[in-house]
């Protein structure tokens, strides 16, 4: 694969090229199918479908009709979104990455679907999963080395925005699978705050976490795409410059040392332009966090796939069929202290957070480079404790390895405050690359 396929295209652009009517729907589609024949086999992630061209024809004579006049066309007149398949889109099947029969796991369409169509997008089709949005891989490659892992769960959402194929696509994390697969791919992916985004039509793996997100080219396109897709999206000024804060302790040791070297280059980068960096101790029990997250996590998984897994487990691939016996032996107790003290730590990142005078925590984005081999999606445990938290965080492009795979500066906001994350993080994309 030559590096020409890693073509991402801001969504803004695309979007407002489309509501003027350059080019216009009927090409669009054409040219976009076309794009898709040629580019997915060598990259693989959507779900393959027949009749794609004919349907996205369809949805583009019914928009044309319904919005003859450029000035009242809505926001994403026209975009083609891929969305992740645990997600149900009505008229196309849901599989889950899976085996299973799709009529088995059929259900209405989501909501956030219902969002993109109300806001005049396409769905350009299902993009790959991990199987059911956990660890077995799915065949998507990465754009910038097809030898690597794209990332995972989101896989085919993070591939699909890096080779250009859409300008936007919905991804699912549960503990790191927006935003791991987003550093991977070198795109930007934005997990917004946990229930922001309605889950209502997607199939649930742990709901105590699940969270819907966005892939994008840049930033605006994820503050566009959060803006339609988010409850109660608050517009407002821009707020000042951030106090950014550095969580130092076992957390952040997780990550390789050639990207906590390139991680501390983008921090002293950003001091050398004027922002105030406050380094402070956080999460000094990891360990302990790491254990109480996975106790939920196969807990609710387990909950989730019980009628599933008892009518067709022989279905199921060995690296879910182990998380779902592993979490049929934590007790409903366990569970509950585990979200207990997941109230506790909430409390003590909030004070620690305030004592600090930080608005943003810095982090990177995973423990390395996407891995060689597409047997694993990698590690999710830099996005672990801001996912069992609830807060909002991005991944932004920020640097490479010396094999010159993409890496990410994880940014993560307070809970509620994504606006405010994605206003402040403006300021950080110019001094990252």
């Amino acid at each position: 694969m030559e590096q020409s396929l890693v073509r991402p295209r801001p969504l803004t652009r695309a979007a407002a090229g489309l509501r003027s009517g350059a080019p216009g729907l009927p090409e669009y589609v054409d040219r976009f199918c076309a794009l898709v024949e040629r580019v997915d086999p060598l990259i693989h992630a959507f779900v393959s479908e027949a009749g794609r061209h004919d349907r996205l024809r369809a949805r583009a004579r019914e928009l044309a009709a319904r919005y003859p006049e450029p000035a009242g066309r809505p926001p994403l007149y026209g975009v083609p979104v891929g969305v992740k398949d645990i997600v149900h889109v009505d008229g196309l099947s849901t599989h889950g990455g899976s085996a299973l029969p799709p009529g088995v796991l059929a259900g209405p369409q989501a909501v956030v679907v219902d969002r993109l169509l109300a806001a005049g997008a396409m769905v350009a089709g299902k993009t790959v999963t991990a199987e059911f949005a956990a660890s077995a891989p799915g065949p998507t490659r990465n754009p910038h080395h097809p030898g690597h892992t794209p990332g995972g769960s989101s896989s085919g959402s993070a591939a699909a925005v890096a080779a250009g194929l859409v300008p936007l696509a919905i991804g699912t994390q549960t503990v790191g699978s927006v935003i791991r697969p987003a550093a991977y791919c070198g795109v930007v992916g934005f997990r917004p705050t946990y229930g922001r985004i309605p889950v209502a039509g997607v199939i649930p793996n742990a709901p105590s976490f699940d969270t819907l997100g966005v892939f994008t080219a840049d930033l605006a396109g994820a503050a566009l795409a959060a803006s339609l897709l988010c409850d109660d999206w608050r517009t407002g000024p821009v707020p000042g410059a951030p106090v950014f804060g550095v969580p130092d302790g076992p957390y952040l040791e997780r990550a390789e040392p050639a990207v906590l070297r390139v991680f501390e280059e983008r921090v002293e980068r950003l001091e050398r332009a004027g922002a105030t960096v406050r380094r402070v101790p956080l999460f000094t029990d990891f360990a302990e966090i790491v254990r109480q997250l996975q106790t939920v996590n196969r807990f609710e998984l387990a909950r989730s796939h019980a009628d599933w897994f008892a009518r067709f487990g022989g279905l199921y691939r060995p690296e879910t069929v182990a998380s779902i016996r592993v979490g049929q032996g934590v007790a409903a107790e366990d569970r509950a202290a585990a979200l207990d003290f997941r109230e506790r730590l909430r409390e003590r990142v909030a004070a620690a957070t305030a004592e600090a005078g930080v608005d943003l925590w810095l982090a990177p984005s995973a423990t390395g480079g996407a891995p060689e081999g597409l047997h694993s999606t990698g590690d999710a445990v830099m996005s672990l404790p801001w996912s069992f938290l609830g807060l909002p965080a991005l991944s932004l492009p920020a640097g490479r390895t010396a094999a010159g795979l993409p890496l990410g500066l994880q940014v993560v906001g307070a809970a509620g405050g994504d606006e405010r994350l994605l206003a402040q993080a403006a300021a950080l994309e110019g001094a990252l690359e």
